[in-house]
């Protein structure tokens, strides 16, 4: 969902009319748009907004005096933010920017902002889309943060520097602040990427504080007045606004000055209270209270302050009045509606407020608190209250807002007004404990879950009156049935399948009958801790019932995501048919319905390249991988990455490249946290896999030793995937170094899996151990019992397309045992079948050969085994050419050959690969 967005902060301020003329500051301006990053710097009142919107401004007569082509590509489009403290969440900061970058240059900016308002949390990928758009577009652009010091934190700043050290050549930022930013300034400098205007150069010099006090403020001062003036304020801009201001109307100009002293703190108490002593009751009373306010409007104003103070005419008429009498009141917008105080003055304001009427500041933030509330402003109402410290009203709102903020998956706001208020008025609120611990889980801090989820039960248990008022009776009456699901979604976590399984079916007899959200998460965890037992029957009924619910209560992004874990199911229950037709079904949905749920369209797109590379369809695979890449990079979902990165490497090991394999299978590694669903496929076992494919046994046996897996371990679901992997290295040991009893122990328990598969309904396992099993005994000179056993797993397979990538991936043994059984009356067609996809893959788009991993039907000629021998060596090509008595050009044409037929793309690889065939 996308966020609101004050128009008026992205304006370019206007040039003042009569400015004093500062072309040394506007030529350093002119000279720093070459660089990466002009950094303006100075205390308050030195003028550095005035400065930039001249030199803006100053450029924008220059753009009109030239012809229209000359205009649109040398003079650069301007990207304006004037920040305030409500952009230090890096979410709004970036909205803010990518918002102005977008109005600046449309062809730049969109995306990342789409990216941003998908997931707040994705700053790094949406900066990354940014750098892209901003590199494709053809005009120069000037990106300006004013006030950033308003914004200025860890995560902003991270963001901002990653974003200037790849900014395009064409793209300058300017950054106006009070204070340093932490961005690695010193090696910008060393770079000579920095251009930097300090608080020395803005200051006034006697003839700047002259030309100003004269032509600007009609000030006619004594040459000696303006040179003491000019001392005792060292050039500061906002001092000479305040004397000017204070001067207005006096007759003794020489005392007043000649009395004027003291540092910069003092002189501005001093010339503020001159202004203020000036105004007449009311406006002062305006001034002091509206100061609360980080940005106002007249009917803001009457509500705050009260029409005692505004007066009969209202707080627009003052409004306008105190911005002609140049009495820091900065507007907003063109049709001054809104406006904000300098900063500098409001800073005063409200000091001096604090210090005169302590009492009445919370009283104020609560009346902007319930007019930002009335007018549908949730965020500065909750910002109010809680200015106020008035915690049950900040509860009562955070509860109203966290509906919709749930609904459009904003948990970064979620989580900012939770933090803001103290833990025991979150404890107070069952509605808000239970929130809180669902952000704990989404961020894998599964321990600090259950005193939440305790504190939301024992809230719900108070009597009525005891605690503050509650924002939504729905939200209390659904309770009980969320927090068990949350107990369920807990015990999942931890790996407590039947923890699972109780809380779930709790939650489905506290959930009434249309309440589809609690009623789908109970099915959902009972469906997965079904999947967990290995009952992947009950498992689909169940799960499909979860995902019915989830589309009834209208959560489309966890609905669609969800189909992605039921065709997981059908995909064990070896239906692959059945798990494309639902995930084809979902993408349709998905795209159609756009941004909203592109998490889900991502996660949909990999689980169709699953099953394209499980059918033997590599480019197809290839191709939803493509197209999940861009959803992936922008997003923040750790669960989509991990899925994105899991696939990759399995294609890449697909293709015969190691290490593309391995360096995708460990970024999977590092993403994947124990969450909502069962691990039925470890990622360190698929590397293990990957390991064993290219004859890396010593790192396969590492992963074995590490993991504790043994030919012996009980015949769980859970321990499947990890069986069968040790199952492929026994088997790849055996190649080098025959062991029948350690064959026949992996038999045994092959056996046992297969059993347990069978029961269970689980198809797609039953077909990959029988697969194993086929090998084994081929391996133990059983030849008739090694083609029996893969006949009986052709045979009863659901589906043929479930086992080409299966059977594929066994290597030439299994080529050969296809080969065996293509006469065969069951088998054969489903023997031929596989055959006939392999050649279709390996022939792939125009008849090139991408032959795969694991398969080689074409022999190695003689002398290309010669050189495959010599490949297994130190030597470098030139010498292999010497020791064989040929040309370089011929060796390299052998070595092509032999990558060709190995299905590999480098040397290593095909040294692998061919001890893989017992080549060497």
């Amino acid at each position: 969902m996308a966020r609101p967005v004050i128009a008026t902060k992205l304006y370019v301020p206007r040039p003042r009319p009569g400015l004093v003329p500062r072309p040394r500051l506007l030529e350093r301006l002119r000279r720093g748009a070459e660089a990466r990053l002009t950094l303006v710097s100075a205390p308050a009142g030195f003028g550095k907004s005035t400065l930039l919107a001249a030199w803006l401004g100053g450029r924008a007569v220059e753009r009109s005096a030239a012809t229209p082509a000359a205009a649109l590509v040398e003079t650069p489009s301007v990207a304006w933010v004037s920040l305030d403290r409500g952009d230090i969440d890096p979410a709004s900061f970036w909205t803010y920017v990518l918002t102005a970058i977008r109005n600046a240059a449309p062809e730049a900016g969109a995306k990342a902002l789409a990216q941003l308002e998908q997931d707040a949390a994705a700053t790094e990928p949406a900066l990354t889309t940014l750098v892209n758009e901003l590199a494709r577009a053809e005009r120069a652009m000037t990106i300006v943060l004013d006030d950033y010091h308003l914004a200025e934190s860890r995560e902003v700043g991270e963001g901002l520097a990653f974003l200037l050290e790849h900014l395009p050549p064409q793209v300058h930022v300017v950054v106006s602040t009070r204070a340093d930013p932490g961005l690695p300034l010193s090696r910008m400098r060393v770079r000579r990427e920095l251009v930097e205007i300090r608080a020395a150069d803005l200051r006034f010099t006697a003839d700047e504080a002259a030309a100003y006090l004269q032509s600007v403020a009609g000030l006619h001062l004594a040459r000696a007045d303006v040179a003491v003036l000019e001392e005792r304020t060292e050039g500061w801009i906002a001092a000479l606004q305040l004397v000017a201001l204070s001067l207005q109307g006096r007759d003794d100009v020489g005392g007043f000055i000649a009395g004027f002293a003291g540092d910069d703190r003092y002189v501005v108490d001093y010339l503020v209270e001159e202004v203020l002593a000036h105004q007449p009751g009311p406006v002062r009373d305006f001034l002091l209270r509206s100061a609360v306010l980080d940005r106002f409007t007249g009917p803001l104003c009457d509500a705050v302050t009260g029409n005692t103070v505004t007066g009969s005419d209202g707080g627009s008429h003052l409004l306008v009045t105190l911005e002609r009498a140049n009495l820091f009141i900065v507007p907003l917008d063109d049709r001054r509606e809104w406006f904000r105080f300098h900063h500098l003055f409001a800073d005063v304001l409200r000091a001096r407020l604090a210090a005169e009427q302590p009492e009445l500041v919370p009283r104020l933030h609560q009346r902007a608190s319930r007019w930002f509330e009335q007018h549908d402003l949730p965020d500065e109402a909750i910002t109010h209250a809680l200015a106020a410290r008035d915690l049950d009203r900040a509860t009562y709102l955070i509860e109203l807002a966290v509906p919709a903020i749930r609904r459009h998956r904003q948990e970064s706001v979620l989580i900012g007004w939770l933090r803001a208020l103290p833990e025991d008025a979150v404890r107070r609120s069952p509605v808000l404990s239970v929130y809180y611990a669902f952000m704990l889980m989404a961020t894998g801090d599964v321990e600090g879950i259950e005193p939440w989820l305790d504190a939301a039960e024992l809230a719900l248990a108070e009597p009525p009156g005891s605690s503050p008022p509650r924002a939504d009776t729905d939200d209390l009456r659904t309770l009980p049935a969320t927090i068990a699901v949350h107990r369920a979604s807990l015990a999942q976590a931890r790996g407590d399948v039947a923890g699972t399984t109780a809380h779930a079916r709790r939650a489905l007899e506290l959930a009434g009958p249309g309440d589809h959200a609690a009623r789908g998460g109970a099915a959902g965890f009972l469906g997965l801790a079904a999947w967990a037992r290995g009952d992947v029957t009950e498992a689909i009924e169940t799960f499909g019932q979860a995902v019915a619910s989830l589309r009834a209560a209208g959560n489309a992004v966890d609905e669609l995501s969800s189909t992605v874990l039921l065709a997981d199911m059908w995909r064990v229950a070896g239906r692959p048919g059945t798990a494309r037709r639902l995930c084809a079904t979902a993408l349709a949905r998905a795209e159609s319905a756009g941004e909203p749920v592109a998490r889900a369209t991502a996660e949909l797109h990999v689980a169709l390249s699953e099953l394209d590379r499980e059918a033997g369809d590599l480019e197809a695979a290839k191709q939803h991988l493509d197209a999940a890449r861009e959803f992936v990079e922008r997003g923040s979902v750790t669960e989509s990455r991990y899925r994105w990165f899991r696939a990759m490497g399995r294609v890449a090991d697909t293709e015969g490249d190691l290490d593309g394999a391995i360096g995708f299978l460990e970024q999977a590694e590092q993403l994947y946290r124990p969450g909502f669903y069962p691990d039925v496929h470890p990622v360190a076992a698929t590397r293990a896999r990957v390991w064993i494919r290219h004859g890396n046994l010593a790192k396969a046996d590492g992963w074995a030793r590490d993991r504790g897996v043994s030919a012996s371990d009980d015949a769980t679901y859970l321990r499947e995937y990890d069986e069968l992997t040790l199952a492929r290295l026994v088997l790849a040991r055996h190649r080098e170094r025959p062991d029948a009893a350690a064959v026949r122990a992996v038999v045994v328990q092959l056996g046992r899996l297969e059993l347990a598969a069978e029961t269970q309904g689980r198809s797609g396992s039953t077909l990959e151990i029988r697969m194993l099993l086929a090998l084994a005994h081929d391996a133990l000179g059983e030849s008739a019992g090694a083609r029996d056993t893969l006949a009986s797993a052709l045979a009863e397979a659901p589906e043929p397309e479930a086992s080409v990538r299966l059977l594929l991936d066994k290597g030439p043994t299994m080529t050969r045992l296809l080969h065996d059984l293509r006469e065969h009356s069951v088998a054969g067609a489903h023997a031929r079948f596989v055959l006939s996809a392999a050649s279709a893959t390996w022939a792939g788009p125009g008849g090139s050969d991408k032959r795969p991993t694991g398969s080689m039907v074409e022999p190695l000629s003689e002398r290309e085994r010669q050189v495959l021998r010599l490949l297994d060596s130190e030597l470098s090509a030139p010498e292999i050419a010497r020791e064989l008595f040929v040309s370089h050009n011929t060796v390299r044409t052998h070595t092509k050959h032999i990558f060709t037929k190995l299905g590999v793309t480098n040397r290593r690889a095909a040294v692998a690969r061919a001890r893989e065939h017992g080549l060497l």
